[in-house]
């Protein structure tokens, strides 16, 4: 089978590439910057003469604006990224008959006080711009009738790009001290444990009969300042001062969610995925940033 992943320079994108080494399908890498075949996914035309070109009858779409903050003031190119480009890619496999994976957000909830991990029939309440439009990415993607697979991720770092994790490991390396919300509490999730749960599903055609939404994430529960306490640990950055405070010392123009854990029981029963504990997958992650040093 011909696999089309879009974002393929992204954190997701690239730990798809590593993991797709082993695969018997046949994968195609597009983004937009260069060393990739490149793809606009908000032109339906084009995405449609990719897949008639090459065959394809699978899409991974890594692809999305993920900046939360800018999302706000950034315009119409949020809803295209986000809303009409998944439709597009939807409305392309449709024709062929092939399946869409389409990756999502804890930001589709929020807006309503919670204290439960989440599942997935949780009915949905975005705060920003952000989660409003990858929630109609999903709705719109529904409307098609493509075979489909959604899921649903949180907190994601990896060793590519530009994460959480890595941040705090250069900041709790420079500075004498640092202050982290410890008011927003959810599950980080290693982008390669990620890869490995889409790659188990395509590779293995357990997709059939099995379409919707799934929420994924490493299993445990932290917040910001938790995570950041464990990634100073593992790196042995003894001399930062970290400290909790609460989400409003750090003003922003989006009200984030306070409680965004997953209920992972859904793609455990139904794939049999097995959902590692977050502290060893960060130090699965640790130990590859080490060696690149």
């Amino acid at each position: 089978m011909n696999i089309l992943v879009t974002g393929a320079n992204g954190q997701l994108g690239n730990e798809i590439q590593k993991v797709s080494k082993h695969s018997q399908d046949h994968y195609i890498f597009t983004d937009v910057c260069d060393g990739y075949e490149k793809l606009d996914i908000t032109n339906l035309d084009a995405i449609r003469q990719m897949v008639a070109q090459l065959d394809v009858k699978c899409i991974i779409n890594c692809a999305a604006w993920t900046n939360v903050d800018a999302a706000e003031t950034a315009g119409d190119i949020v809803e295209q990224l986000n809303a009409k480009a998944p439709e597009n890619l939807a409305m392309a496999m449709k024709e062929v008959e092939g399946l869409l994976v389409h990756i999502s957000t804890d930001y589709v909830f929020g807006g309503d006080p919670y204290n439960t991990p989440c599942r997935e029939d949780q009915k949905e309440s975005p705060t920003g711009v952000y989660g409003q439009t990858k929630l109609y990415g999903e709705q719109r993607i529904l409307a098609t009738g493509v075979k489909h697979i959604i899921i649903r991720t949180a907190w994601l770092y990896s060793e590519f790009g530009k994460n959480f994790v890595k941040t705090m490991l250069s900041l709790t390396a420079t500075k004498p001290q640092l202050k982290v919300v410890f008011d927003q509490c959810g599950t980080p999730t290693y982008a390669g444990d990620l890869a490995d749960v889409i790659y188990d599903i395509i590779e293995n055609r357990k997709f059939d009969n099995n379409e919707g939404i799934y929420h994924f994430s490493n299993e445990g529960v932290c917040s910001w300042y938790d995570f950041t306490k464990v990634i100073a640990q593992m790196a042995g950055h003894t001399t930062c001062d970290i400290q909790p405070c609460h989400s409003d010392e750090f003003p922003s123009p989006v009200k984030r969610p306070a409680y965004s854990v997953f209920d992972k029981t859904k793609i455990k029963e139904t794939f049999g995925t097995n959902v590692p504990y977050w502290e060893d997958s960060l130090e699965k992650c640790m130990e590859n940033l080490k060696k690149e040093v």
